[in-house]
């Protein structure tokens, strides 16, 4: 940002040692200073009225670029999944997709672990760093050849890379749409043991402990792998995990009457399951809350259950139900910024994520109070599939800064 200094006042800001009353001063593209302080008297001034001001989401584990559901999101930076056509495993395919969201996104892409993301033939990692990749992952899918999965992660270990893994068994989880249960029984539904998770997340924890590597399993869902995690966790293997909103929110229940919406990779899981996520959540085993950004059109949503593509439009959403959490007390608001904002940027090694002196001015300026209904067609971005179609919900980003500018 070029131009005076810009000074926030009257905000409630959101820094990980609490949530307090203070001013923010940025200038150039950088945060100078915050808490009490001087305003520069050629400052521009931006009084706001107790709203909060927190640093700006950074999604981890992103499908597609879509820059218009990110502003909506309050997210300015993304980790892009290697699942793109072409598949992120080439030095060219990655700086390009380093670069096509500037200025307006910042892209961070998670380069494919194995060529063409088949699980077989290592890529070429180092190349790909150099690129400007920032993890490797194995995409929507799981390496199951556990020879190569020991080879990506003592690689990606070598190289100071962490490695985003999708953890379920291929085997068990082949042609399912749905975790075994009562709902998918009902329904007719393909299906598949919830064990398939906690198998796949058993085999990459030990590969992880042997390796020394640093392990980021995007989407777990069940409480026999939460179980997995803390064990490994307090043996001290380099293991951090994720869960998006629609897996903390939302059982199997919700793919009743065969809402596509509500088909999602890994599949929604029993309560026992939900609730076993809610508190890894309030726990701390969990380390990252992602949008799990996958738009998808009605080409591939309105079809048969068996037939309609998983995934799901979240980035718009993210915010808003991750402050739902807040609210229910799950979680309080330093530690949400913590997953939506500090850990992905450590684990993608950007400095970012956090409201401090001499980081990037990437920050969002929240009104956690507005009511607004969830609507699929409402959605700025790409698609709107999303589960939560018709969910009433609070909180808005009603300003988005990426180095100081103002996006929206």
């Amino acid at each position: 940002m070029n131009g005076p200094p810009l000074a926030f006042v009257n905000a409630r800001l959101v820094t990980p040692e609490g949530a307090r009353p203070g001013a923010l001063l940025v200038e150039g593209d950088r945060i100078a200073a915050l808490g009490t302080i001087e305003v520069p008297s050629m400052a521009e001034v931006v009084d706001l009225g107790g709203l909060i001001l927190a640093p700006a989401i950074v999604d981890l584990g992103v499908f597609a670029v879509d820059v218009a559901a990110c502003h909506a999101g309050g997210i300015v930076r993304i980790g892009l999944m290697p699942d793109q056509s072409p598949v992120l495993d080439d030095p060219g395919i990655v700086q390009r997709a380093a670069l096509i969201g500037r200025p307006k996104l910042w892209i961070h892409p998670i380069a494919a672990a194995t060529k063409g993301l088949a699980g077989r033939d290592l890529a070429e990692m180092a190349v790909n760093i150099g690129a400007g990749a920032r993890a490797v992952g194995t995409g929507r899918g799981w390496i199951a050849d556990a020879g190569v999965m020991r080879k990506v992660l003592a690689y990606a270990g070598d190289l100071g890379l962490a490695v985003v893994a999708h953890a379920e068994d291929g085997g068990l989880a082949a042609g399912a749409v749905a975790t075994e249960g009562e709902t998918a029984t009902r329904l007719g539904l393909a299906a598949a043991p919830a064990l398939a998770e906690a198998l796949a997340v058993a085999r990459d924890l030990m590969l992880a402990e042997e390796t020394g590597a640093a392990l980021h399993l995007r989407t777990v869902t069940t409480a026999a792998s939460f179980d997995l995690i803390r064990a490994a966790k307090r043996r001290g293997v380099r293991v951090t995990c994720g869960i998006t909103p629609a897996h903390l929110l939302l059982s199997d229940i919700a793919m009743s009457g065969f809402r596509t919406f509500a088909h999602l990779s890994p599949p929604l899981r029993t309560e026992s399951d939900r609730q076993a996520a809610l508190a890894a959540l309030a726990d701390g085993t969990i380390d990252v809350l992602s949008s799990g950004h996958d738009p998808r059109g009605p080409e591939e949503k309105r079809l048969p259950f068996a037939d309609s593509s998983p995934g799901a439009a979240g980035a718009e959403t993210l915010l808003a139900l991750g402050l739902g959490l807040v609210r229910d007390e799950v979680i309080d608001l330093p530690r949400l910024f913590a997953l939506l904002a500090a850990n992905p940027a450590r684990m993608l090694g950007v400095e970012t994520g956090v409201l401090a002196p001499g980081l990037p001015a990437d920050l969002v300026v929240i009104d956690p109070d507005t009511p607004w209904q969830i609507s699929a067609d409402r959605f700025s971005g790409l698609a709107g599939n999303t589960p939560f179609d018709g969910m009433p919900t609070q909180g808005r980003a009603r300003q988005l800064y990426k180095g100081g500018t103002r996006l929206v």
